[in-house]
């Protein structure tokens, strides 16, 4: 089997940049996913940030959790539940406005760091969607751009802690799904695994990697990538003994960014064989998101077909005059 492509940054400052862009490239085409090491976020800050996440947890969140459990009898079901996730979950806005201090129970000082943890992946975010653009041949900040709509981009963190499940036969701890937005940067246990990926008909674990941030493709850069970059089918699976964190950033496009694959691309677009790649369809960003909203858990490729049936919003002149 191959190998999980795992991209030190360090390499792109050198004389190997050519193969750790390679890297990129075949990850983007043929993964969804990639792994970043050396990625210039501090072991020392990501280490207060697993603290906190944990201990905020524990002190907070655990208590709420298994009296959830408990009242929705899940510790004894029998069948497979099809409707809920084996997870405990809050939301951090960061961009266009932050909603970090309307969060109740955060202490000051995990404020603080994951305000800085924020500002560290926003710049991290930006730096991989230019790498995206150099492979992709598109000109520097071509993505930036086109996410950026009129307010600019739309930024923030679901942090999870996936417990201990008595039944992970019976629930996922997060059902399959691709993710509707950007480029997503993970910052995952490095002890409790539990995340996987559909590669080639097969569930494949996403490695957990000490200090890394795991790297995957939302729907949006497979439309403007023309299909050239794949967003794809990842789930976690629910594990009997420990406590999985998961601190996952969303960079999307603004609301009323106005998305279609680049022209670029669809002029060079074609797949393996040659052949022209499918048409994917123009919409404003939060229109998609309304629609994928309840069809979160269902395939991608429906929910494109939707969308050219759609009547573009009345931000959609707004939106395309700003880009």
């Amino acid at each position: 089997m191959e190998a999980f492509p795992v991209v030190d940054m360090k390499k792109l400052d050198g004389d190997e940049r050519g193969e750790a862009m390679d890297l990129i490239k075949d990850a983007c085409e043929n993964w969804g996913f990639f792994e970043l090491v050396n990625h210039g976020i501090s072991h020392e800050l990501l280490d207060k940030v697993e603290s906190l996440t944990k201990g905020h947890y524990k002190d907070v969140r655990e208590q709420r959790f298994k009296e959830m459990v408990a009242a929705k009898g899940l510790e004894a079901v029998r069948s497979r539940v099809e409707d809920l996730d084996w997870e405990s979950t809050f939301y951090l806005r960061h961009l266009p406005t932050s909603n970090m201090s309307e969060i109740p129970d955060l202490t000051q000082e995990y404020r603080g760091v994951m305000k800085e943890f924020a500002s560290e992946l926003e710049k991290l975010a930006e730096r991989v969607l230019d790498l995206f653009c150099e492979n992709l041949g598109l000109e520097k900040g071509y993505l930036k751009k086109v996410f950026y709509g009129s307010v600019g981009p739309n930024f923030g963190t679901k942090v999870s802690n996936y417990p201990p499940c008595p039944k992970p036969d019976m629930i996922k701890g997060l059902r399959a799904h691709t993710d509707a937005g950007g480029v997503i940067l993970l910052f995952q246990d490095d002890k409790v695994s539990g995340l996987q990926l559909l590669k080639d008909g097969e569930w494949i674990d996403v490695p957990p990697m000490r200090h890394s941030i795991v790297i995957n493709l939302g729907d949006q850069l497979e439309v403007i990538t023309n299909g050239k970059y794949k967003s794809v089918l990842h789930r976690v699976v629910a594990q009997t003994d420990g406590n999985r964190m998961s601190v996952a950033s969303f960079y999307n496009p603004g609301s009323d960014a106005v998305i279609y694959p680049a022209p670029e691309l669809v002029e060079k677009g074609s797949n393996k064989e040659g052949a022209a790649l499918g048409t994917y369809p123009k919409f404003v960003f939060d229109d998609y998101m309304k629609l994928y909203a309840g069809l979160k858990f269902e395939a991608k490729e429906p929910r494109f077909e939707i969308m050219k049936t759609r009547n573009p919003s009345e931000n959609y002149g707004k939106a395309a005059a700003a880009y």
